[in-house]
């Protein structure tokens, strides 16, 4: 299985780079993994947040194929702890899939058509995070779930 990571907006900040890049690599050992970033649309500060999403989730969902299996991260999305998402992870891999996308949304979150299009939603936390903390926490906590998949010591409980 392949795990790709989609999040819309401008690449890794400085701030986060070195972490993100740190646990891609990590999770590499485990699965095929990569980084998509999916440029903010042309004139996005002219656009009204309705449009601007509408016109993010079009590229997303023509970036998507049929049997890629989207998971939106979405604020009202179900919550998982880091043992539920390494089930949900080798379920997946059982299933055959062959990539897992996992979608960080934009400024304004996600259009409702690409929602519409996930095959699951879920929330990180009941917290906001900035889009760039976001993504670090979604690389640290697959790469925990491949950890855990595997019976091996990084994650203690």
């Amino acid at each position: 299985m392949k795990i790709q990571f989609w999040s819309i907006g401008k690449n890794h900040e400085p701030y986060v780079k070195h972490g993100i890049e740190d646990f891609t690599r990590r999770i590499g050992k485990y699965f095929s993994v990569e980084w998509n970033i999916v440029p903010v649309p042309k004139n996005a500060g002219m656009m009204s947040e309705m449009d601007l999403k509408k016109k993010e989730g079009e590229m997303i969902l023509d970036w998507l194929t049929k049997d890629d299996y989207l998971i939106a991260l979405d604020e009202i999305g179900k919550e998982m702890n880091s043992e539920k998402l390494a089930q949900f992870i080798q379920a997946r891999a059982n299933e055959s899939v062959k990539t897992l996308v996992f979608l960080v949304g934009g400024a304004f979150g996600l259009d409702e058509a690409v929602l519409k299009r996930a095959n699951y939603k879920w929330s990180l936390s009941k917290l906001t995070f900035p889009h760039q903390l976001a993504r670090l926490i979604l690389a640290e906590q697959v790469y925990r779930a491949c950890t855990i998949i595997r019976n091996e010591k990084y994650h203690h409980r």
